[in-house]
């Protein structure tokens, strides 16, 4: 497909737009407002909720009408100026509550995230990490305690890779069958409603626009960045990118430390 004729790039956060130290480069911010300025779109997609995304939406200045944000790994996506939202999946309370059976079984650390903080029956370092990248509140609390109107967008398993490795190996099938479950980082394997990803949530944006996905562009480096690479017109993965996201991607860019979404940008939506 003709270089000018993407329209719109849909783009991780974590590993791939964010540096490590959690920074959108100045490249990077330069290629985004030259893309806003020829009309085209950028989304974030991201597994992170709303809150973990807010001053990097306002950093890119994301709140013209129709811009969205993809939120949870695809289970809510919302507009950004209006929270008018377009796709909603959240989980039930009874999936935190067999999930969390399980977690005991196989020896994890587990939580749970809702639309306004992040849920664990027991503190541990990884939900202390998840609370302080996404800048939301730890409730520790017995699972069987919460209140039935609590919405609970995902759950996930957090722990050393090592452990998450063998409780990955170990899951049962009737889990795999019920749910999308993601590793989104070494640390983090996410369960959502089957029905959500973040191809899901691209497709979502997309349709809303008026687009065909020949004209989407998607980048990212990790599991929960897999279905939207499959889903884009160009599946674009990072320099630093799991393996099996280069696989599967149509062109590899350079690492999240060497701007390689600016890089992107530049060479597949403003080159004349």
């Amino acid at each position: 497909m003709d270089k000018k004729m993407y329209k719109l790039i849909a783009v991780d956060m974590d590993g791939t737009l964010l540096n490590e130290n959690k920074e959108i480069s100045n490249r990077c911010k330069k290629a985004v407002g030259e893309l806003k300025n020829r009309g085209k779109k950028l989304v974030l997609a991201t597994g992170r909720p709303i809150n973990g995304v807010m001053r990097y939406l306002e950093k890119l200045n994301l709140f013209d009408d129709n811009d969205y944000v993809i939120t949870y790994n695809g289970a809510l996506v919302q507009s950004t100026k209006t929270k008018h939202i377009i796709f909603d999946k959240p989980l039930s309370l009874n999936a935190y509550q067999e999930l969390y059976i399980l977690s005991k079984e196989l020896k994890v650390n587990i939580h749970a995230l809702t639309d306004q903080c992040v849920l664990t029956p027991k503190n541990n370092p990884y939900t202390e990490l998840e609370s302080n990248i996404n800048q939301i509140p730890i409730l520790v609390g017995a699972v069987e305690d919460i209140d039935a109107s609590t919405i609970i967008v995902k759950v996930m398993f957090v722990d050393d890779p090592d452990k998450l490795d063998a409780a990955l190996a170990q899951l049962p099938n009737w889990v795999k069958e019920k749910y999308t479950i993601l590793r989104s980082a070494p640390h983090f394997l996410e369960f959502l409603d089957k029905s959500v990803n973040k191809g899901v949530g691209v497709s979502a944006v997309a349709k809303q626009l008026g687009l065909k996905r020949e004209e989407v562009i998607c980048v990212g480096d990790a599991g929960n960045d897999l279905d939207m690479i499959r889903y884009a017109g160009l599946g674009v993965a990072m320099g630093n990118a799991f393996d099996e996201i280069k696989s599967e991607a149509d062109y590899i860019t350079h690492s999240n430390e060497e701007d390689g979404v600016a890089h992107v940008i530049e060479e597949f939506m403003l080159k004349k």
